[in-house]
């Protein structure tokens, strides 16, 4: 029986934060020498930070990677630890992972498949490394091994998957497995997505059972570079069996998980099946001999699993809240902002905005303590005045409600029972004279009165846009950080006013689509997140039919009069820019998802959800930075690419239509 203990280390980069990184590195290499860890996998590019985008291919970030580098090899005495970096070799640029041992540098893996599509551009920066390729890389006049090798460390067998090297069909560790390796570190970068740790955990347990090996998953955590949501989340697992499984959506800035395995165990596993056929070399060019100590250590009683959120059957919510909450903080500390404002309407998506920042600072405040949370925003020295969590929502949330004319006193109660209800610092600002002022300088240059019936979108327009430099002054003042509050079911209309509601530097809830939205806010009402008490004070806000409040209150306006029902809405969304369907094919499928609308008024919603998307992708082009939650996000920037510019599906509308038209007049075969 041979012994190891294990570790999976997950870090909350931030791209280009040397000094940062380093630290928080060798704090996940100390972490992991207390518990006795010998073997520890760190994420994939954690040197640098993953997301580099273009800085990748600066000289300098190469430079001072090697640099960094080797100030990290010194902390690697009596261990093996893996780190991420980008390595250029013959005018080409690698993602690998260097494995370090016992103080020296043994070689460089090269990650295999590049991962390219949805948020990633990994092709844009590096090259594949081709299978089966070896060659030496030469670092400060030293050269190393480097490409598609595995490390035989004192008879523990070492080989890597990376990242999106374990996601695809031909993955490396069939090769691995059938030379005989005993370990294998997966060093990623795998974004949030809801219920996508139910895949990995699939994929690194399946792995250690086919493959008969011990297998390490390391992910990186939080909100690294602005869009993206890492939940950590780390992994081991052996022979079929998940050993351990870290923590997610941590608030620290490191964090190990580690498991005692039998390396012996799975090699006997391997030599009683039947279906294990190793590849025998003379001479493996592959392998790299490394001389390591690893301790003589005791076997470790698993711990019984204990019970957490990720138990709660409301896990979307979960993750949701937790995920929001974490990439608000680190948004927040990253920008060096000091809190945040919001124009708090009393409608769900202000509201819901609101609570997520309410969560950031209980959900923190919860996972690192008081003085964990304070040192972590140490730049903000005014927070240590705060005398409970209550108050520090007030420092950090600042919440305004802007009445016009048409404003209610539904929405005005809402909006302070809401803001009371969290804690955040309220004020009621009153935008109509602004309004007013606007219209009569732009009555006068034009010669006319604005009305209703001729200037319905102008007059809608300015009340939101009335608002928005005051809700800046207040940011500016405090230096905060403004909060746009437009969710992605009306993003995908253009439901929204530039440089009024989408007024922010951070659209938190961007990736969120209306209905799961609402829904969300009722569960946080009646139930909220395990260890988190509900807001029975949203049930203002959940009571409303959602509505800008920008006509006259005889207009009765709402969203779903201006536009369709929310629930057709997102329906329609996902159908026609997630699986890419035509009309034609919108309409089929949503005829037999929603068959109580009649067919003319179904056609009739989905030409205006074509319509509407094609003439504002300008306005989703000019939105604030949004977190990534799901496959549905609209971020042009990081998901969907759209032309600004099109011909409007006027010919794919027109098919339709004449589809309808003939199910009408029953010649449809």
């Amino acid at each position: 029986m041979k012994l190891i203990k294990l570790g999976a280390g997950v870090v909350n980069q931030t791209p280009l934060d040397w000094d940062g990184n380093k630290r928080r590195i060798l704090g996940a290499i100390a972490e992991a020498r207390a518990a006795g860890v010998s073997v520890l996998c760190l994420p994939e590019l954690c040197i640098p930070g993953y997301n580099c985008e273009d800085a990748f291919v600066m000289p300098e970030v190469q430079r001072r990677s090697l640099d960094m580098l080797a100030e990290i090899v010194p902390a690697t005495s009596e261990m093996v630890v893996a780190v991420g970096l980008p390595l250029m070799l013959n005018k080409a640029l690698y993602n690998t992972a260097a494995l370090l041992a016992d103080g020296r540098i043994a070689g460089f893996v090269a990650k295999h498949f590049l991962a390219g599509d949805g948020i990633y551009y990994e092709p844009r920066w590096f090259k594949p490394w081709p299978e089966g390729h070896r060659t030496e890389v030469e670092i400060d006049g030293v050269e190393y091994p480097m490409g598609d090798v595995y490390f035989d460390c004192s008879g523990v067998k070492i080989g890597f998957e990376i990242c999106e090297d374990a996601w695809v069909a031909q993955r490396p560790g069939g090769h691995l497995a059938r030379r005989g390796v005993d370990v294998i570190m997966n060093p990623s970068a795998s974004h949030f997505g809801f219920d996508k740790h139910r895949v990995r955990k699939r994929f690194v347990t399946e792995g250690s059972r086919a493959f008969g090996v011990a297998y390490i998953y390391a992910n990186h955590l939080g909100c690294d570079a602005g869009r993206i949501i890492f939940d950590g989340g780390a992994l081991i697992a052996t022979g079929g069996a998940l050993l351990a499984c870290g923590p997610r959506f941590g608030f620290a800035e490191y964090g190990v998980t580690a498991a005692v395995v039998d390396i012996t165990a799975n090699q006997m596993q391997q030599s009683r099946t039947g279906s294990y056929r190793p590849e025998l070399v003379d001479e493996d060019e592959e392998v790299i001999e490394v001389d390591v100590a690893f301790p003589d250590i005791d076997p470790e009683p698993a711990p019984p699993p204990a019970a957490t959120w990720e138990d709660s059957p409301h896990l979307k919510e979960e993750e949701l809240t937790r995920a929001l909450a974490l990439g608000l903080f680190d948004y927040m500390r990253k920008s060096r902002s000091r809190g945040f404002v919001v124009s708090l309407s009393g409608g769900a998506d202000s509201s819901a905005v609101s609570v997520m920042v309410a969560m950031m600072v209980k959900l923190g405040l919860a996972d690192l303590g008081r003085d964990g949370f304070l040192q972590r925003l140490a730049y903000m020295p005014e927070l240590a005045d705060c005398a409970d969590e209550w108050a520090m929502v007030g420092k950090l949330l600042v919440c305004a409600y802007q009445s016009t004319r048409n404003s209610g006193d539904v929405t005005r109660n809402a909006a302070r029972a809401v803001a009371e209800a969290v804690g955040a610092t309220f004020y009621e600002l009153d935008v109509d004279a602004m309004v007013a002022g606007y219209t009569a300088l732009v009555e006068g240059a034009i010669g006319r009165e604005l009305g209703w019936v001729r200037d319905d979108v102008a007059l809608q327009n300015i009340q939101a846009r009335a608002r928005g430099p005051s809700v800046w002054m207040l940011a500016n003042l405090r230096g905060a950080l403004l909060l746009a509050t437009s969710n992605r079911s009306e993003a995908s209309v253009g439901y929204a006013t530039m440089d009024g509601d989408t007024c922010g530097g951070l659209s938190p809830i961007a990736g969120i689509d209306k209905a799961f939205l609402r829904h969300w806010l009722k569960w946080m009402e009646t139930q909220a997140p395990v260890s988190v008490t509900p807001i029975p004070e949203l049930a203002a806000v959940n009571a409303q039919q959602p509505t800008a409040e920008l006509r006259p209150p005889s207009a009765e306006q709402t969203d779903e009069g201006d536009l369709m029902p929310y629930e057709l809405l997102d329906a329609i969304e996902g159908a026609a820019i997630r699986d890419k369907h035509s009309p034609v094919e919108v309409y089929r499928e949503m005829k037999v998802r929603f068959p109580d609308y009649e067919r003319r008024q179904l056609g009739a919603w989905i030409e205006r959800f074509f319509t509407l998307w094609c003439r504002n992708q300008w306005k989703r082009e000019r939105y604030a930075p949004s977190f990534h939650l799901d496959d549905k996000n609209l971020d042009p920037k990081t998901w969907c690419r759209f032309p600004i510019l099109s011909g409007g599906f006027v010919s794919e509308l027109a098919e339709m239509h004449a589809h309808i038209d003939r199910e009408a007049g029953g010649s449809l075969r």
